[in-house]
Protein backbone atom coordinates (compact mmCIF):
# COMPACT_ATOMS: atom_id res chain seq x y z
CA UNK A 1 0.00 0.00 0.00
CA UNK A 2 2.91 2.30 0.75
CA UNK A 3 4.21 1.95 -2.83
CA UNK A 4 1.06 3.42 -4.36
CA UNK A 5 1.55 7.07 -5.31
CA UNK A 6 -1.37 9.47 -5.37
CA UNK A 7 -1.21 12.43 -7.70
CA UNK A 8 -1.25 15.82 -5.89
CA UNK A 9 -3.75 17.00 -8.50
CA UNK A 10 -6.15 14.24 -7.45
CA UNK A 11 -5.83 15.26 -3.79
CA UNK A 12 -6.42 18.89 -4.74
CA UNK A 13 -9.47 17.80 -6.72
CA UNK A 14 -10.86 15.89 -3.73
CA UNK A 15 -10.27 18.80 -1.36
CA UNK A 16 -11.75 21.34 -3.76
CA UNK A 17 -14.81 19.20 -4.41
CA UNK A 18 -15.44 18.70 -0.69
CA UNK A 19 -14.98 22.43 0.00
CA UNK A 20 -17.30 23.40 -2.87
CA UNK A 21 -19.88 20.89 -1.72
CA UNK A 22 -19.87 22.42 1.76
CA UNK A 23 -20.14 25.96 0.39
CA UNK A 24 -22.95 25.10 -2.00
CA UNK A 25 -24.86 23.27 0.74
CA UNK A 26 -24.54 26.32 3.01
CA UNK A 27 -25.90 28.57 0.23
CA UNK A 28 -28.72 26.10 -0.40
CA UNK A 29 -29.72 26.09 3.28
CA UNK A 30 -29.61 29.89 3.41
CA UNK A 31 -31.82 30.17 0.34
CA UNK A 32 -34.30 27.63 1.73
CA UNK A 33 -34.54 29.60 4.98
CA UNK A 34 -35.14 32.75 2.94
CA UNK A 35 -37.87 30.98 0.97
CA UNK A 36 -39.60 29.89 4.18
CA UNK A 37 -39.68 33.50 5.39
CA UNK A 38 -40.91 34.78 2.02
CA UNK A 39 -43.76 32.27 1.95
CA UNK A 40 -44.93 33.55 5.35
CA UNK A 41 -45.55 37.04 3.91
CA UNK A 42 -49.23 37.66 2.99
CA UNK A 43 -49.75 38.62 -0.67
CA UNK A 44 -52.48 41.00 -1.84
CA UNK A 45 -53.72 42.82 -4.90
CA UNK A 46 -54.65 46.51 -4.61
CA UNK A 47 -58.39 45.86 -4.58
CA UNK A 48 -61.53 46.11 -2.46
CA UNK A 49 -60.56 42.98 -0.54
CA UNK A 50 -57.39 44.64 0.73
CA UNK A 51 -59.37 47.78 1.66
CA UNK A 52 -61.79 45.62 3.66
CA UNK A 53 -58.97 43.82 5.49
CA UNK A 54 -57.30 47.14 6.37
CA UNK A 55 -60.54 48.61 7.74
CA UNK A 56 -60.87 45.60 10.05
CA UNK A 57 -57.21 45.59 11.17
CA UNK A 58 -55.72 47.35 14.18
CA UNK A 59 -54.69 50.95 13.39
CA UNK A 60 -55.87 50.31 9.81
CA UNK A 61 -52.48 48.98 8.77
CA UNK A 62 -50.72 45.71 7.87
CA UNK A 63 -47.16 45.73 9.17
CA UNK A 64 -45.49 43.62 6.47
CA UNK A 65 -47.13 42.34 3.29
CA UNK A 66 -46.51 41.98 -0.44
CA UNK A 67 -48.68 43.98 -2.84
CA UNK A 68 -48.74 42.97 -6.52
CA UNK A 69 -50.03 45.49 -9.05
CA UNK A 70 -49.60 47.50 -12.22
CA UNK A 71 -47.73 50.83 -12.17
CA UNK A 72 -49.96 53.83 -12.83
CA UNK A 73 -48.92 57.50 -12.64
CA UNK A 74 -51.04 59.58 -10.25
CA UNK A 75 -50.70 62.53 -12.64
CA UNK A 76 -48.77 63.25 -15.82
CA UNK A 77 -46.11 60.55 -16.44
CA UNK A 78 -42.51 61.18 -17.50
CA UNK A 79 -41.64 60.87 -21.18
CA UNK A 80 -38.44 59.08 -22.20
CA UNK A 81 -35.73 61.36 -23.56
CA UNK A 82 -34.67 58.82 -26.19
CA UNK A 83 -37.50 56.32 -26.78
CA UNK A 84 -40.71 57.53 -28.48
CA UNK A 85 -44.02 56.75 -26.76
CA UNK A 86 -42.23 55.40 -23.68
CA UNK A 87 -43.59 56.76 -20.40
CA UNK A 88 -42.65 56.11 -16.80
CA UNK A 89 -42.86 57.32 -13.23
CA UNK A 90 -39.16 57.16 -12.33
CA UNK A 91 -36.37 58.13 -14.72
CA UNK A 92 -32.58 58.08 -14.40
CA UNK A 93 -30.48 59.73 -17.12
CA UNK A 94 -26.72 59.21 -17.08
CA UNK A 95 -23.84 60.43 -19.23
CA UNK A 96 -20.19 59.47 -18.78
CA UNK A 97 -17.12 60.44 -20.80
CA UNK A 98 -14.54 57.85 -21.88
CA UNK A 99 -11.00 59.23 -22.14
CA UNK A 100 -7.68 57.74 -23.16
CA UNK A 101 -4.41 58.93 -21.62
CA UNK A 102 -0.74 58.24 -22.23
CA UNK A 103 0.96 56.22 -19.50
CA UNK A 104 4.60 57.27 -19.58
CA UNK A 105 5.67 54.31 -17.39
CA UNK A 106 4.25 51.58 -19.61
CA UNK A 107 4.44 53.76 -22.74
CA UNK A 108 0.91 52.70 -23.73
CA UNK A 109 -2.49 54.34 -24.02
CA UNK A 110 -4.88 53.50 -21.15
CA UNK A 111 -8.56 54.30 -20.72
CA UNK A 112 -10.63 55.77 -17.92
CA UNK A 113 -14.10 57.16 -17.31
CA UNK A 114 -14.63 60.76 -16.31
CA UNK A 115 -17.26 63.44 -15.63
CA UNK A 116 -20.23 61.22 -14.91
CA UNK A 117 -23.49 63.18 -14.84
CA UNK A 118 -26.71 61.67 -13.53
CA UNK A 119 -30.23 63.10 -13.34
CA UNK A 120 -33.09 61.51 -11.43
CA UNK A 121 -36.74 62.40 -12.05
CA UNK A 122 -39.90 60.96 -10.54
CA UNK A 123 -43.62 61.56 -10.25
CA UNK A 124 -46.07 60.12 -7.69
CA UNK A 125 -47.47 56.74 -8.69
CA UNK A 126 -49.67 53.93 -7.44
CA UNK A 127 -50.24 50.22 -7.92
CA UNK A 128 -53.61 49.12 -9.29
CA UNK A 129 -55.05 45.70 -10.02
CA UNK A 130 -54.29 44.35 -13.51
CA UNK A 131 -57.01 45.45 -15.91
CA UNK A 132 -58.51 47.93 -13.42
CA UNK A 133 -57.18 51.22 -14.84
CA UNK A 134 -60.42 53.19 -14.24
CA UNK A 135 -60.75 52.43 -10.53
CA UNK A 136 -60.37 54.60 -7.44
CA UNK A 137 -58.86 51.68 -5.49
CA UNK A 138 -55.09 51.98 -5.50
CA UNK A 139 -51.97 51.68 -3.36
CA UNK A 140 -49.80 54.78 -3.44
CA UNK A 141 -46.06 54.01 -3.28
CA UNK A 142 -44.25 56.27 -0.83
CA UNK A 143 -40.54 57.13 -1.25
CA UNK A 144 -39.81 54.51 -3.93
CA UNK A 145 -36.17 55.59 -4.29
CA UNK A 146 -35.57 54.40 -0.72
CA UNK A 147 -36.63 50.88 -1.68
CA UNK A 148 -34.29 48.13 -2.84
CA UNK A 149 -34.97 45.66 -5.63
CA UNK A 150 -33.39 46.99 -8.82
CA UNK A 151 -36.78 47.87 -10.27
CA UNK A 152 -35.58 50.28 -13.00
CA UNK A 153 -35.45 49.01 -16.58
CA UNK A 154 -32.80 50.16 -19.03
CA UNK A 155 -34.66 51.57 -22.03
CA UNK A 156 -31.70 53.21 -23.79
CA UNK A 157 -27.94 52.72 -23.96
CA UNK A 158 -25.56 54.11 -26.56
CA UNK A 159 -21.88 54.98 -26.87
CA UNK A 160 -21.27 58.00 -29.10
CA UNK A 161 -17.73 58.27 -30.41
CA UNK A 162 -16.15 61.70 -30.28
CA UNK A 163 -15.70 63.42 -33.63
CA UNK A 164 -13.74 66.55 -34.41
CA UNK A 165 -11.90 68.51 -37.04
CA UNK A 166 -8.51 67.44 -38.34
CA UNK A 167 -6.83 70.29 -36.42
CA UNK A 168 -8.49 69.24 -33.14
CA UNK A 169 -7.50 65.63 -33.70
CA UNK A 170 -3.88 66.65 -34.29
CA UNK A 171 -3.89 68.79 -31.14
CA UNK A 172 -5.43 65.96 -29.12
CA UNK A 173 -2.80 63.58 -30.46
CA UNK A 174 -0.10 65.82 -29.01
CA UNK A 175 -1.84 65.96 -25.61
CA UNK A 176 -1.37 63.41 -22.84
CA UNK A 177 -5.10 62.65 -22.70
CA UNK A 178 -8.05 62.98 -25.04
CA UNK A 179 -11.80 62.20 -25.03
CA UNK A 180 -12.80 59.10 -26.98
CA UNK A 181 -16.56 58.64 -26.54
CA UNK A 182 -19.64 59.59 -24.56
CA UNK A 183 -21.74 56.84 -22.99
CA UNK A 184 -25.40 57.67 -22.41
CA UNK A 185 -28.10 55.58 -20.77
CA UNK A 186 -31.66 55.89 -19.54
CA UNK A 187 -33.46 53.74 -16.99
CA UNK A 188 -37.16 53.95 -16.17
CA UNK A 189 -39.93 52.40 -14.15
CA UNK A 190 -42.46 52.28 -16.95
CA UNK A 191 -46.17 52.91 -16.72
CA UNK A 192 -48.08 49.64 -17.11
CA UNK A 193 -45.28 47.42 -15.83
CA UNK A 194 -45.91 44.81 -13.16
CA UNK A 195 -44.44 45.57 -9.73
CA UNK A 196 -44.51 43.76 -6.39
CA UNK A 197 -43.90 45.87 -3.30
CA UNK A 198 -42.82 44.52 0.10
CA UNK A 199 -43.51 46.79 3.05
CA UNK A 200 -46.14 48.24 5.35
CA UNK A 201 -49.59 49.11 3.97
CA UNK A 202 -51.71 51.82 5.58
CA UNK A 203 -55.29 52.82 4.78
CA UNK A 204 -55.22 56.48 3.73
CA UNK A 205 -58.83 57.02 2.64
CA UNK A 206 -61.95 55.14 1.66
CA UNK A 207 -60.30 53.48 -1.35
CA UNK A 208 -56.72 54.76 -1.20
CA UNK A 209 -53.90 52.89 0.56
CA UNK A 210 -50.21 53.63 1.02
CA UNK A 211 -47.19 51.32 0.75
CA UNK A 212 -44.23 52.52 2.81
CA UNK A 213 -41.06 51.39 4.54
CA UNK A 214 -41.86 49.14 7.55
CA UNK A 215 -41.50 50.79 10.96
CA UNK A 216 -39.91 47.61 12.39
CA UNK A 217 -36.86 47.91 10.13
CA UNK A 218 -37.66 45.06 7.77
CA UNK A 219 -36.69 45.39 4.11
CA UNK A 220 -38.63 47.81 1.95
CA UNK A 221 -38.41 46.45 -1.60
CA UNK A 222 -39.94 46.93 -5.03
CA UNK A 223 -39.54 43.95 -7.37
CA UNK A 224 -40.08 44.39 -11.15
CA UNK A 225 -42.28 41.34 -11.68
CA UNK A 226 -45.36 39.60 -10.36
CA UNK A 227 -45.10 37.70 -7.08
CA UNK A 228 -45.15 34.23 -8.68
CA UNK A 229 -42.23 35.04 -11.00
CA UNK A 230 -40.33 36.48 -8.04
CA UNK A 231 -40.80 33.27 -6.06
CA UNK A 232 -39.95 31.09 -9.07
CA UNK A 233 -36.56 32.82 -9.35
CA UNK A 234 -35.82 32.09 -5.69
CA UNK A 235 -36.92 28.47 -6.13
CA UNK A 236 -34.66 28.15 -9.18
CA UNK A 237 -31.71 29.54 -7.23
CA UNK A 238 -32.30 27.05 -4.41
CA UNK A 239 -32.49 24.19 -6.93
CA UNK A 240 -29.25 25.36 -8.54
CA UNK A 241 -27.36 25.33 -5.21
CA UNK A 242 -28.82 21.88 -4.46
CA UNK A 243 -27.67 20.47 -7.81
CA UNK A 244 -24.19 21.96 -7.40
CA UNK A 245 -23.98 20.43 -3.91
CA UNK A 246 -24.84 16.98 -5.25
CA UNK A 247 -22.48 17.33 -8.23
CA UNK A 248 -19.55 18.43 -6.04
CA UNK A 249 -20.18 15.63 -3.54
CA UNK A 250 -20.41 13.08 -6.36
CA UNK A 251 -17.13 14.33 -7.84
CA UNK A 252 -15.39 14.00 -4.47
CA UNK A 253 -16.82 10.51 -3.97
CA UNK A 254 -15.69 9.43 -7.45
CA UNK A 255 -12.15 10.69 -6.88
CA UNK A 256 -11.97 9.02 -3.47
CA UNK A 257 -13.23 5.76 -4.95
CA UNK A 258 -10.48 5.96 -7.57
CA UNK A 259 -7.83 6.52 -4.87
CA UNK A 260 -9.00 3.56 -2.78
CA UNK A 261 -9.28 1.38 -5.90
CA UNK A 262 -5.67 2.13 -6.82
CA UNK A 263 -4.46 1.59 -3.27
CA UNK A 264 -6.18 -1.72 -2.63
CA UNK A 265 -5.91 -2.90 -6.23
CA UNK A 266 -2.15 -2.41 -6.13
CA UNK A 267 -1.96 -4.26 -2.81
CA UNK A 268 -3.86 -7.24 -4.28
CA UNK A 269 -1.58 -7.37 -7.30
CA UNK A 270 1.53 -7.41 -5.10
CA UNK A 271 0.12 -10.16 -2.89
CA UNK A 272 -0.34 -12.37 -5.98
Amino acid sequence: MGDVTISPLVLIGVGSSVACSGLFYHLYREKKRELVKLKEIPVFNPDEQLVKILKQSAQKRLHYVAVEGVVQADGEPLASKYVPKCFGVIQTLAEEEHWKYWNSLTRTWSSRKNNKRETNNSVPFSLVSPGAYMTDVRVKVKSPMEASGGFLERVHHKVRHTKGSLVNLLLQGLASETPVSLEESEEMLRVGSMLTGFGEVVLEGETVMRLQAPLDGRMYALVPSDYRSFMDRHESTASMWKMLTVASAATAATLLAGIFSNMFGGQDRRSK
